[in-house]
Formats: C-alpha cells, structure tokens, sequence
C-alpha cells in the first residue's frame, strides 16, 4: 500500500456556522436538490448524523458511496469521515479513502473551507493521485453549490 493525500482550500463569503448547517449538518436534504445530476438521493442508514452515522448517496450515473462519519464537531467546524463501499475508486484502485473538512472564519465575516483526502493506494494501482484529485474536486464543487445556493437564497439556513 502506498499511502498518499490531497488538499484543497477555498475562501467563501458565506459565514462558518451557516455554510456548516447547509453543506455539512444538513447536506443530505439539500445537495440531492442542489445537484440532482450527480446525487439522487442521501439516507441515513444508521445514526443520527454524528459520529458513527453510516450514510448511502446514490449517484445519478447509476452508482452508490456509503459513508462513515468519524467525527462532526459543532464547535470546531471539523467533519470527518470515510468511504466503505462503493464509488469507482474503492477496492479497485484504493483500500481507504478518509475526508476531512474544517471550516474556519475570515475576516470580515466569510469563511475558508479546508478539505484534505488521504488514501492508501492499492499497489500497482495507476493514476491513483489523480483519481482522487477528482473526487476532491467533487468534493469542493459540492461546498461550492452549497455556496451559490446560500447567496441566492440569503434567509435560507440561518443559525
């Protein structure tokens, strides 16, 4: 196994606690409407939502990802949590696939979005990096669509 990692950071205007509700704490609600031609449908198959909640998406292309959440913490912003079935990558091209998100303020009332994706890459899996760096960048387009909604819609997930 060759462990490996990505990163990608972005600034929003949109305060921390309320993109948290939307895009985090209430994503699977919303993102299936936000963006019906990736995500059909989000369930929550077991849990609450916090740590040890097992979530499936079922994607537009026909497929599935079931999620784990490691950690979701209100106070720090912080949500973790891993792939366990599913998805194109995993068992094919990678053992384990981790996410993490912080979000954190920034001046003048918006906030900064920070993901890392760590992976352990199944030897003599090609391309791997790569692979990942897309479902990062789903990832991030996913908190961006969150995002536009948000502006769009200024009364929309207040806290």
């Amino acid at each position: 196994m060759v462990a490996g990692s990505v990163t990608g950071e972005f600034a929003s205007p949109i305060a921390t606690a309320r993109i948290w509700k939307a895009g985090v704490r209430e994503a699977h609600l919303l993102l299936p409407k936000l963006l019906p031609q990736v995500i059909t449908s989000i369930e929550i198959l077991e849990g609450d939502g916090g740590a040890g909640t097992i979530k499936k998406l079922t994607l537009a292309e026909g497929g599935y990802v079931k999620d784990r959440v490691e950690v979701m913490d209100d106070e720090k912003y912080l949500f973790k949590y891993s792939a366990i079935e599913g998805g194109s990558l995993l068992g094919a091209k990678v053992s384990s696939l981790q996410f993490e998100l912080t979000i954190e303020a920034s001046p003048g009332g918006g906030s900064i979005s920070k993901l890392k994706v760590d992976y352990d890459a199944i030897d003599g899996a090609t391309g791997v990096e790569e692979e990942v760096a897309k479902v990062k960048e789903g990832v991030t387009g996913m908190v961006k669509a969150v995002e536009a909604y948000l502006l769009a819609h200024p009364e929309a997930y207040l806290v």
